[in-house]
């Protein structure tokens, strides 16, 4: 059996119903004592410690050209496959270490 995918983007969500309002609106009046949080427990202070800010951060990649020496890419392509991934690292790598000496200044 197939099922069918439905998406809409926000700026094109279908209106609410008057059903959903009357839900929405009795869901609002009730109060946080209500809500059964059992099966997402709070985190604890070791985990907020040692927690990481944007792990499935996966930033919009853009395709360029670029040019670089004959050698820096014989270099890069050396060590396997991922090449442009590799690009890609060291541009980050810098693109952090010059942001965090700018912030430092």
């Amino acid at each position: 059996m197939k099922t069918k995918i439905v998406r809409f983007e926000l700026n094109s969500m279908p209106p609410l119903t008057e059903a959903q309002r009357q839900n929405l609106k009795a869901l609002a009046a009730r109060p946080d004592t209500e809500i059964d949080t059992t099966d997402a427990p709070e985190m604890t202070e070791e985990q907020w410690r040692t927690a990481e800010r944007g792990h499935f951060y996966r930033p919009v990649k853009r395709q360029i050209t670029a040019r670089v020496d004959a050698d820096v890419l014989d270099w890069l392509k050396a060590q396997g496959k991922g090449y442009q991934s590799r690009i890609n690292a060291i541009l980050r790598r810098e693109m952090l270490e010059a942001a965090k000496s700018a912030s430092a200044k």
